[in-house]
């Protein structure tokens, strides 16, 4: 027997026969694909979970790392800007639907519309995780990094309606800067392989005059405290701990360390928010030739939007997504 012709495939080299779950191909090759992605996040999230319990009595607190709000310097709001995101980003996922929606009642002008608010959804969103990034590199108090790799923070108490509020100082405003600039080691004159990196802004020398200039400066360890609270030296201590111990000044992030504790927390913020963002950046690029194909009336000639719900699968995946990302990184 021809098994061709009894599979009904001649001349083909597959067929198809019934579409699983009445899924068309598209469909089941962007289901496979959010799948595997999936799996991929799942992997990340969990060795974040995994990193954070091992330093749990050490991990920054974000509350107090991410407390910038754009054109409002000075204003403490902890979370704000990551909420509105947030928000952005749902919101691009709702207008999406409605996009979808328009698409199966052939509305060209509807889906133009929505999908026109996604692709300005994205871009916001965009936009505000490289203003986040931009802000998390650059830092604003600065530390101290111990011999052994620990950070030293820095504040003083205030009043805050009747009690005492530990409050973060910038080193800048306490450090005493000394007349005379610090050399930097360069090949040429120096090891001929060897060479130094940037300089740091303060000098640890620096950074003890001011502490002890200014006696009203404590030093704060990352260590958390049965309150959830970072340990607070007393003078003595602050002193004795920068004295002893002090090794070098940071200020803001990188990959291998930064001024809110330790630095495996930047490591996982930069790779899984970057990854993230990686995935909303190519969203928004698809976003927009399907924008540019709705116009032209591509969609319209197939007499099917179904293109508009394969990459609307994609999206609301990226926010479902950084609600992972959201909840485990920034409010847990």
């Amino acid at each position: 027997m021809n098994t061709t012709v009894a599979t009904g495939t001649e001349g083909k080299t597959w067929g198809g026969g019934n579409q699983p779950l009445k899924a068309s191909y598209g469909k089941m090759m962007m289901w496979f694909f959010i799948v595997s992605d999936a799996l991929t996040f799942s992997g990340f999230l969990a060795a974040y979970g995994f990193s954070r319990f091992k330093f749990i009595d050490s991990w920054p607190i974000a509350d107090e790392v991410f407390t910038h709000f754009p054109f409002l310097h000075g204003v403490d709001a902890p979370m704000y800007y990551v909420a509105f995101m947030t928000f952005i980003l749902i919101m691009s996922s709702v207008t999406m639907v409605l996009a979808v929606d328009a698409g199966h009642h052939m509305n060209k002008a509807k889906v133009t519309i929505y999908m026109f608010l996604t692709v300005i959804g994205g871009l916001i969103f965009v936009g505000s995780q490289a203003w986040e990034w931009n802000t998390f590199i650059k830092g604003e108090y600065g530390a101290v990094q111990t011999r052994g790799g620990n950070i030293l923070q820095f504040g003083e108490y205030v009043d805050v309606d009747g009690t005492q509020k530990f409050k973060r100082v910038a080193v800048a405003d306490f450090a005493v800067t000394h007349e005379g600039e610090r050399t930097q080691h360069v090949r040429k004159n120096g090891l001929w392989f060897a060479s130094e990196s940037a300089l740091p802004a303060y000098s640890m020398e620096e950074v003890t005059a001011g502490l002890e200039a200014n006696p009203n400066v404590l030093v704060r360890t990352q260590i958390i405290n049965e309150h959830g609270e970072k340990t607070v030296l007393s003078r003595a201590e602050s002193l004795r701990q920068i004295k002893e111990n002090g090794r070098l000044f940071v200020q803001g992030a990188n990959l291998h360390v930064n001024e809110y504790g330790s630095p495996l927390f930047a490591d996982f913020f930069f790779f899984i928010t970057g990854f993230h963002g990686f995935h909303v950046f190519s969203g928004v690029v698809i976003n927009i030739i399907i924008f540019f194909n709705v116009i032209l009336g591509t969609y319209e000639r197939r007499k099917s939007y179904e293109m508009v719900e394969k990459v609307g699968l994609y999206w609301h995946f990226v926010d479902l997504v950084w609600v992972f990302v959201f909840t485990f990184f920034y409010l847990v």
